[in-house]
């Protein structure tokens, strides 16, 4: 038996994917421990887990959230002004929790992950849970503060390495707070970048999602394994629809699901404006998942808004989803095996949709062009054409397949 922290900092597709992993690591007799934020208390004590509080906390404002998920911006401001200035309180918060542990698994933003295993002389897993976390240049991502670049992808190797390595030298000095860190802690220094080169454990690297969007590549991080999807969904064995949602499911043809996540839900927009509209005008029924935003009234007899739905009791009732692109939507949405298209945000998700797009599974909508007429159109072409729901099948069947808890514990075991 061993004593194993997970920590992750984020938004519930960061948390969930690592609770499904400490679930079986319980089941297999180890002791896990939750470092991460206040919010997630209750959530994690009520599944028994020992919880311990690490800054920074996270937020529901949502103007910080649209200050953290614009496209151009989001991601200096998440790392210059919320992750790095709290660096100090998170490094004291793991730090403290991780005294009698064996190992960590940590989320990959937090950087005080490192300096503690270092600090205490433990070993430690991180975890990617997109392709773009790797900034292959074999395998390109798309970033959303630099889209031109995705257009070198056919360009090659040598072309891609050059571009990848320029959005690497934005970021380089961002990270000057955990290099000062480690200076203090009388830590050696790291030769890269911590925020890209340096940022992945010498231990293990999980690469916790489907074969179907990557590859394993050359320039990947060495010791890394990919595992396939971890799922958790609400407590998914017990986790229902309501009378409501379910009678509205049985009463008609499958439905439109919109939703944004669970972060990017807090700075919606237009977006469930214009996707009421947008159902109307096709004469096809929805659902809206819409979080903690009032529920519209006087909604067309065709159209429902809740709350919340559990991802892996819906999506399969859906003639397609219309969704953010964050990669806990995308993998629900490719395990249900059903087309959709995708408006992301920033981070990951403009890279999730070109790879989903890529599949043959969906399409991209950009945000500042989601307007009814424009989703309808999308949307018409998406569902019209058999080959999406064909391609979608298949791909569902292949991520059913995978047993992405399984290896990653495996994983685990191998370093204890």
């Amino acid at each position: 038996m061993s004593r194993i922290v997970v920590t992750t900092i984020g938004s519930l597709g960061d948390l969930h994917p690592k609770i499904a992993l400490a679930l079986e690591l319980r089941k297999r007799g180890h002791i896990v421990i939750f470092a991460t934020h206040k919010g997630y208390q209750a959530k994690i004590e009520a599944l028994g887990f020992e919880f311990h509080e690490m800054r920074p906390d996270g937020t529901d404002d949502p103007s910080e959230i649209a200050r953290m998920t614009d496209s151009k911006t989001g991601s200096e401001y998440v790392v210059r002004n919320w992750l790095l200035p709290n660096l100090r309180e998170t490094y004291t918060d793991l730090l403290n929790t991780a005294r009698d542990a064996d190992f960590i698994v940590a989320g990959e933003i937090v950087y005080a992950a490192r300096l503690v295993a270092e600090k205490l002389g433990i070993r430690w897993a991180s975890s990617a849970l997109q392709p773009f976390s790797f900034f292959s240049a074999y395998d390109p991502p798309v970033l959303s503060v630099f889209p031109f670049l995705a257009k070198l992808r056919p360009l090659g190797v040598t072309v891609n390495r050059g571009a990848i390595d320029f959005a690497k030298s934005v970021t380089k000095s961002w990270a000057e707070p955990i290099h000062q860190l480690r200076r203090e802690l009388k830590l050696p220094e790291l030769a890269g970048n911590p925020l890209v080169d340096d940022k992945f454990s010498p231990y293990l690297v999980l690469a916790m999602f489907s074969s179907v969007l990557a590859k394993p590549q050359p320039d990947w991080a060495a010791n890394t394994v990919m595992t396939g999807f971890t799922f958790y969904d609400g407590d998914r064995d017990r986790a229902e629809l309501t009378p409501e949602l379910q009678q509205f499911l049985d009463a008609g043809e499958p439905p439109l699901v919109f939703t944004l996540g669970s972060a990017n839900v807090l700075n919606p927009g237009v977006f469930y404006q214009e996707s009421i509209q947008a159902a109307t005008q096709l004469n096809r029924r929805a659902v809206l998942l819409m979080g903690a935003n009032t529920l519209p009234e006087n909604l067309p007899k065709d159209i429902i808004a809740t709350n919340y739905a559990p991802y892996s009791k819906i999506f399969p009732h859906a003639c397609a989803i219309v969704h953010q692109g964050g990669i806990g939507t995308t993998a629900q949405a490719l395990r249900a095996g059903r087309p959709t298209l995708i408006m992301p945000y920033t981070y990951d998700q403009p890279d999730n949709a070109a790879r989903v797009k890529r599949l043959g599974t969906s399409r991209t909508i950009l945000r500042q062009q989601y307007s009814a007429s424009r989703v309808a159109k999308e949307l018409s072409e998406l569902i019209g054409d058999p080959s999406h729901a064909a391609k979608s099948a298949e791909i569902g069947r292949m991520v059913q397949a995978e047993n992405g808890v399984s290896v990653a514990c495996d994983a685990i075991e191998k370093q204890l």
